[in-house]
């Protein structure tokens, strides 16, 4: 017998009317009060039995529950409301001036009405100027339920109509996406997109990336045919987990959006890694609160530290010519044009390499070092205590002097100069330095035994010990400047901004340091991704100066892609860590006056000590009234400043050392 069609019609009349048993409140008070009971969107989700997104759709209002769920979330918010009705009413605290701050907010429980995007106010934060051209902020997060639903950095949810990809990317450049410059001769940030699976799915990209050797597109993809059609171009690596896809441009006006697609990857790898379960709004304020802090995400994080170098001192300016006209010139204070090293500083793949005796190449490293203890004055103590430097090579950038825009001069007998960057061939095995401690010349820890090649603040150190230094040759760089201190600022305020989000702020006395850091750990875990981002920005930069070749077929000695970057410079990284190596040395000696301990072993900025208490307390000096003693070891959050990276019994280094590993590599893992 065929249904009666007034059985479709009564079946929508009697939805309606479940609705009105069923009343919910309006969004806003949906998440103030599953905000005030603690829930995350994730742990409602799972008592509802949905997704994340989908309750969170219903929580904004995007998308109304209905059926049995939206009974379900309506007893939920009837339930809260009796909850909260209960509670005792709050009683308004008296604050001290020094109070007046409110306190961080995990960035999983920030109500979307309130924006997480704080930027920092310290002298080199370099933070964006308002810009009313991106009211939206710097990016958007995509995901998809029974719309597509754009979640910005400042909380807030917008419907996305587009209903393809090309679609999408032209709503980005409408909808107000987009970051300021962030210094005065750069150009604002183009809208970056981020793709969840639901989002990609909806726009026709597969799950994941097929092709595992270019691990981009098909070329034969339909999307790919639909962003040509609609004159769009992607770069030649193809598109990607990360990927720049762009229109020609228009005079005054600049056609380009950055695109990330989580499910291929782009972030739980490149030195993001965000917890899995954020949900889009959430992760949209991360990823905003980066943007704002350092940049709008633009690949991974080595790749954004090293964007970050070059929005912060461009390679051209602007420059009015005699006829009152404007024109691009090149910015000396920014690297503007790829420059091939000197011999020895050439990477071992690059061709300038080729047929090089590896002696004459620059090693200037970091620290791999280890020594036996001593029976009678070391194996007394009961523990090992491992510290850290924080920001240890990013901080050595600072104030640096290194080579701008010239090529390399060769100079036969040169008068040393440690205002002058460059590569010096000394020998400096004469210098006499304690055996208790790594060398400060050599990556091995290990005195030099003959005449090698040196970065200008090796050489420094070696003159401020007293020795007498007498080059051979060099290759030198006069236009010295201090590229990186803007970059090392920007990165600095960054760092402190999150640590005081997580609790850590400058100037805590030591042990409540120590404390605050043990507890780190147990942290909001958004916080901490974004915090282990910033840091890695800043090494990933460092490494990118130099980087080395990726494509597997390459011929040797074959020039790789980076090497066409003004940003290719690994002079600069062997100056970086020449001063972050000497920098260490200094601060040991110190410390070695003070307490007279020495480090059992070195690894990169991690020096293992012997202790009598398991505590960093009982190996960093103090002053008598508990303060940090200057030219030492210092405990606290600053950068350039150490943590504790783990302790162990003492027993524990000797069976390492034994086994011929470097006990620093594993002080950090407290398993047994």
């Amino acid at each position: 017998m065929p249904d009666d069609p007034s059985d479709h019609v009564f079946a929508g009349v009697d939805a309606l009317l479940a609705q009105l048993a069923a009343p919910l409140p309006h969004p806003d008070e949906r998440r103030r009060l599953r905000l005030a009971a603690g829930f995350s969107l994730t742990t409602l989700a799972n008592a509802l039995g949905t997704a994340p997104e989908l309750a969170e759709a219903w929580e904004s209002g995007l998308v109304e529950s209905a059926g049995i769920d939206r009974a379900a979330y309506a007893r939920l918010m009837n339930g809260l409301l009796t909850w909260e009705s209960a509670q005792p009413a709050p009683v308004p605290p008296t604050l001290l001036p020094s109070e007046s701050s409110p306190l961080p907010t995990p960035l999983s429980s920030v109500p979307a009405r309130v924006a997480s995007r704080t930027p920092s106010h310290g002298p080199g934060a370099g933070a964006p100027a308002p810009d009313d051209r991106f009211p939206a902020g710097p990016l958007a997060v995509l995901a998809y339920t029974d719309c597509l639903t754009a979640h910005l950095a400042d909380g807030s949810v917008r419907r996305c109509p587009a209903r393809t990809f090309p679609d999408v990317l032209h709503w980005a450049l409408e909808a107000g996406l987009g970051q300021a410059r962030l210094s005065p001769f750069d150009r604002a940030a183009d809208p970056l997109l981020v793709l969840v699976s639901s989002a990609a799915d909806y726009l026709g990209l597969p799950p994941a990336l097929e092709d595992r050797a270019r691990l981009c597109l098909p070329d034969d993809h339909p999307v790919l045919a639909a962003l040509t059609s609609d004159r769009w171009n992607v770069p030649r690596s193809g598109f990607g987990s990360w990927a720049r896809i762009y229109q020609p441009p228009q005079p005054g006006r600049r056609r380009c959006v950055q695109v990330a697609v989580i499910p291929w990857g782009a972030l739980s790898e490149g030195g993001w890694n965000p917890p899995a379960d954020l949900t889009p709004s959430v992760l949209a304020r991360l990823l905003g609160t980066y943007a704002d802090r350092v940049l709008t995400p633009r690949g991974s994080t080595a790749v954004c530290g090293q964007h970050l170098m070059t929005a912060l001192r461009p390679p051209t300016r602007p420059v009015r010519s005699q006829d009152g006209t404007w024109h691009s010139d090149t910015n000396p204070a920014g690297l503007w044009q790829p420059l091939d090293p000197a011999p020895p500083e050439a990477h071992d793949a690059h061709p300038l390499a080729q047929g090089r005796d590896p002696r004459d190449a620059l090693d200037e490293e970091a620290w791999d070092w280890k020594r036996p203890s001593t029976p009678d004055e070391e194996r007394i103590y009961s523990y090992i205590v491992g510290i850290d430097i924080n920001l240890a090579f990013a901080s050595s950038s600072s104030g640096l002097l290194v080579g701008a825009n010239t090529p390399p001069e060769h100079v036969v007998r040169p008068a040393f100069s440690p205002k002058i960057p460059g590569s010096w061939y000394c020998d400096l095995s004469g210098c006499e330095t304690n055996p208790a401690l790594p060398s400060p010349f050599t990556s091995s820890g290990q005195p030099p035994t003959g005449p090698a090649w040196y970065a200008t603040p090796t050489l420094a150190y070696a003159a401020e010990l007293g020795m007498t230094v007498q080059p051979s040759e060099a290759y030198l760089r006069p236009d010295a400047t201090r590229y990186f201190d803007p970059w090392y600022e920007r990165l600095r305020d960054a760092y402190l901004a999150t640590m005081k989000d997580l609790g850590i702020t400058v100037g805590m006395p030591s042990a409540a340091f120590l404390d605050a850091m043990h507890a780190l750990p147990t942290a909001d875990p958004a916080l901490r991704s974004l915090l282990t981002a910033i840091k890695a920005t800043g090494k990933g930069g460092i490494g990118k100066l130099r980087e080395g070749p990726r494509d597997p077929r390459r011929a040797p000695y074959e020039p790789w892609p980076a090497l066409n970057t003004p940003t290719w410079r690994p002079d600069l990284r062997a100056a970086i860590i020449s001063r972050s190596r000497v920098n260490m040395h200094r601060k040991m000696t110190k410390t070695a006056q003070l307490i007279g301990r020495y480090p059992l072993a070195v690894l990169t900025d991690c020096a293992l000590y012997p202790a009598h208490e398991p505590t960093a307390l009982d190996v960093v000096p103090h002053a008598k009234d508990g303060t940090p003693v200057a030219g030492a070891f210092r405990l606290g959050v600053n950068p350039g400043w150490v943590k504790e990276e783990g302790t162990r019994i003492f027993d524990w280094y000797q069976q390492i050392f034994d086994e011929g590993a470097n006990p620093a590599r594993y002080i950090k893992d407290r398993s047994p």
